[in-house]
């Protein structure tokens, strides 16, 4: 990992915000970029601030917008986007982010996973190519972004739950986009699915 990585919290808990503020800035590989409390100015402060990571409780994220809320990411494809857990969280709606930090968490299990993120995404990055999707990747793209799970991917496609993953991967190194959002938005960028009525 080079260099300190910037961080972006989304958390409208004051005491939630300021105690992950301070484990953050008593790391050596990260430092906070801002704390907002809310999505409201999300798009601003990535433009301004320009963060490596964003941790942002799912709550802030409503239901009806989330996709809405989550193609803000899609402009910044390096960026990491973390769930920060404090209450129930559906799991449908974390394996749109890029990992997930919960808030019983100690600070040195926050910081390991956090570099353990940033470590996975510099290893895909550095591996990408700009080659295109192969038909049956695209296919499975489009059931990744319609919901589906591998499984069910599989049983759509009649291939097997590994052949699904390796394909996931392909998806991944080609397009260097790693969460479900991201590869949602990439989908609707080129038209392969219809945009969701909110």
């Amino acid at each position: 990992m080079s260099g300190r990585k910037k961080i972006l919290i989304v958390e409208p808990h004051n005491v939630i915000a300021v105690g992950l503020s301070t484990i953050i800035a008593e790391s050596r590989s990260f430092e906070i970029a801002d704390v907002i409390e809310s999505a409201e100015h999300l798009s601003e402060k990535l433009a301004i601030r320009r963060p490596d990571i964003v941790v942002i409780n799912p709550a802030v994220v409503d239901f009806n917008r989330r996709h809405s809320i989550m193609s803000v990411f899609q402009e910044y494809p390096q960026l990491l986007v973390v769930a920060l857990v404090s209450s129930y969280t559906e799991s449908l709606l974390l394996k749109q982010f890029d990992g997930v930090v919960e808030i019983d968490d100690s600070n040195s299990t926050i910081e390991n996973k956090l570099r353990e993120m940033v470590s996975s995404q510099e290893n895909v990055v550095g591996t990408k190519d700009t080659y295109e999707l192969t038909k049956r990747e695209t296919d499975v793209l489009v059931a990744i972004a319609n919901g589906r799970s591998n499984k069910e991917i599989a049983d759509e496609l009649n291939i097997s739950v590994h052949t699904v993953i390796s394909h996931r991967k392909n998806i991944t190194r080609k397009t260097g986009i790693k969460s479900v959002a991201g590869l949602t938005v990439c989908a609707l960028f080129n038209n392969l699915i219809e945009t969701p009525v909110l």
